[in-house]
């Protein structure tokens, strides 16, 4: 196979610029602010020639020797005077790999971390190199991106070399090896796997030909896809979708959801003075154990199906809200916390033993408080039914189920990509509130971990993934025999 690139160019050129979302402008005193993702950085005592180089790279990227010239003085003290700056800034720097054919550059790391450090040393011969398990390679603008939840940057593959290293790294293999099986010049692929390295998403093993990632016993309990998810979720938008405001598109999604099909059926309103007055408090309620039902033979009554969802998740009023630095939109008030008070969440309930009400599916209506049925089939709730009692431990099928749901454009119209993993923070706030309420009127709740692939969001004639399913918790009465 004959090597690539042609005409025997085998040299590469490392070239710096700045992010996209990094802005310079002149600050007082001859000082140069620099607006960056992570924050302001005032830069004092920065020469003219150093600020022009800056310019430059904020408008793509540009070799150091290009830079280094244009900085003044010699090249060694115009790339010194440079690079002290460039650490201060380091997490807006992008770095980049070109061939030196004058085409662009084959990859790029862009930072993901506000102080990360890119080192620049080759791969001594013969190592052992490959993917980090963590690693995910997804389409982006155009190209392929590289990315890591343990990595400092997430690096663009811009040209086929760079694509063509890094599938080739699924084993642990050597540069010599990428290079013969790909047809790659040698030093190519030595300096694209050297990048790859820095950036952190592909590992070296050591002088044992050992890997720290497959020893490390911390690092086992986290798979890819969780570690990838916490990572991106406290990151807010950095990694998201080209266009910060794609998650406004369209309008506003209402406060409650619109449900027209099937028979609908008022609840049961009971006095909340009276509730004030009767409850045990909260101290008490806090100090019994939250105990897994041992589920009865008991049916509940429509009453206290309608009084245990009017006491935790009815909506009290409905009225604008703001969230600091984001668009006014329309928010209710209701029994459990929600940022911004966005109530994303919807709840269903499969009702199995109740003595005013038909088995089936049913939503729940926060604002008119009433159930409608949306599903009649009964060895679609039976289906849905185990899967709770398999999951609570038990040998019976719970009185009631209660499914969560969440409305993902109506929360992530307000937060965009930190939406989901801000649902997940409301799906446990309604799930204590029911679990507190569930005491308060002597009976039992308990959330329960379903596994069902796409069965409940068929069971529920969801339209995903607009709406999904992100909790379960079963009511009933508390048996004689609680399992802790």
């Amino acid at each position: 196979m004959p090597a690539y690139p042609p005409e025997g160019i085998s040299e590469t050129v490392r070239l710096w610029s700045l992010t996209e979302d990094t802005l310079l402008e002149p600050g007082d005193d001859d000082t140069l602010v620099a607006i960056t993702w992570w924050g302001e950085y005032e830069l004092a005592g920065v020469p003219g020639p150093v600020r022009e180089s800056l310019g430059r790279m904020a408008l793509g990227p540009v070799s150091m020797g290009n830079l280094a010239a244009s900085a003044g003085g010699s090249a060694e003290a115009g790339a010194s005077t440079l690079r002290k700056v460039l650490n201060q800034l380091s997490g807006s720097v992008v770095h980049s790999l070109a061939l030196n054919d004058g085409r662009g550059p084959l990859l790029s790391a862009i930072p993901v971390t506000q102080a990360p450090v890119f080192p620049a040393d080759p791969v001594p011969a013969g190592r052992m190199i490959k993917l980090s398990r963590y690693s995910a390679l997804r389409p982006h603008g155009g190209g392929l991106l590289l990315e890591s939840p343990r990595a400092r940057y997430r690096v663009a593959l811009l040209r086929p070399p760079a694509v063509t290293v890094a599938s080739s790294l699924a084993g642990p293999v050597t540069v010599a090896q990428v290079a013969k099986d790909s047809g790659l010049a040698e030093p190519v692929v030595a300096d694209v796997v050297a990048f790859l390295v820095a950036a952190g998403v592909v590992l070296m093993a050591d002088d044992w030909a050992e890997f720290a990632e497959d020893t490390d016993t911390d690092l086992a309990v986290w798979s890819p896809d969780d570690l990838m998810f916490h990572a991106r979720s406290r990151t807010w938008l950095k990694g998201a979708p080209p266009d910060p405001e794609a998650h406004r598109a369209g309008a506003e999604p209402p406060v409650v959801k619109q449900i027209t099909a099937g028979p609908t059926f008022p609840l049961h309103r009971p006095d909340p003075a009276v509730l004030k007055a009767t409850d045990p408090t909260l101290a008490t309620l806090l100090e019994h154990d939250h105990t897994c039902p041992e589920v009865t033979e008991r049916a509940l009554s429509a009453a206290q199906v309608g009084e245990f969802l009017f006491r935790a998740a009815r909506v009290r009023s409905i009225g604008p809200a703001y969230l600091p630095g984001g668009p006014g939109h329309e928010a209710s008030q209701r029994p459990y916390f929600s940022v911004a008070c966005l109530y994303e969440l919807e709840i269903y309930v499969g009702i199995n033993r109740c003595a005013d009400l038909a088995r089936g599916i049913y939503h729940y209506d926060p604002l008119w408080h009433t159930l409608t049925l949306i599903n009649d089939d009964l060895s679609v709730l039976d289906g849905m039914l185990d899967l709770a009692m398999i999951g609570a431990g038990s040998h019976r099928r719970p009185s009631v189920l209660l499914t969560m749901t969440a409305r993902m454009s109506r929360i992530a119209w307000v937060l965009g990509s930190a939406a989901y993993a801000t649902t997940l923070v409301h799906v446990g706030a309604l799930q204590q509130v029911l679990y507190l309420t569930a005491k308060a009127m002597g009976l039992a709740a308990h959330a329960v971990p379903v596994d069902a692939g796409d069965r409940v969001d068929r069971s529920l004639k969801l339209e995903w993934p607009a709406e999904v399913s992100v909790g379960e918790c079963v009511l009933d009465f508390p048996g004689g025999n609680m399992i802790g």
